[in-house]
């Protein structure tokens, strides 16, 4: 694992899925709850994997097999030490529909969101302060992980 830190936002390079998942683990440690976290990337780029290992870090049960992107159901809920929120934004053919789901009420002081495709749904959370994790393909096995509007005390 590579990490280039500047100001409140670095890169983190993985070699394996193993790596992906233990990076979100130690991100999902250092949560305080409250946090909107959106991902950006295309498909395999890592955005369900990295969100097991934030779900396990943040406590949820059996994160690594519960875990999964709710592109059909659109909104997964997760029990950790926080309630935990894993929306897919993949099948949004508007704002509205993003809207429609009560996005609202799943942002408060105990709880983190986590939005996969977040760059369909963007002009939404323009209000919101959002952590934001784009995700690129860097090799078969290879994931490239820029985090940006990250806590300074946050450490990977």
């Amino acid at each position: 694992m590579t990490i280039l830190a500047v100001a409140m936002e670095f890169n983190i390079v993985t070699t394996s899925t193993a790596e992906t998942i233990e990076l979100g683990r130690k991100f999902g440690q250092q949560l305080k709850g409250g946090e909107i976290i959106c991902l950006i990337g295309t498909l395999g780029s890592g955005k369900t994997h990295l969100i097991k290992g934030i779900a396990d870090g943040a406590g949820a049960d059996k994160s690594e097999t519960n875990v999964n992107s709710p592109t059909f159901v659109l909104v997964n809920e997760y029990q950790g030490r926080f309630d935990i929120y894993h929306i897919d934004a993949y099948r949004f053919e508007s704002i509205e529909e993003f809207e429609q789901i009560g996005f609202d009420d799943f942002c408060y002081r105990n709880s983190v969101v986590l939005i996969e495709w977040a760059d369909k749904i963007m002009p939404a959370l323009n209000q919101q302060d959002c952590i934001v994790i784009k995700l690129e393909h860097k090799g078969q096995n290879e994931r490239s992980f820029h985090f940006k509007n990250i806590s300074s005390d946050i450490t990977l």
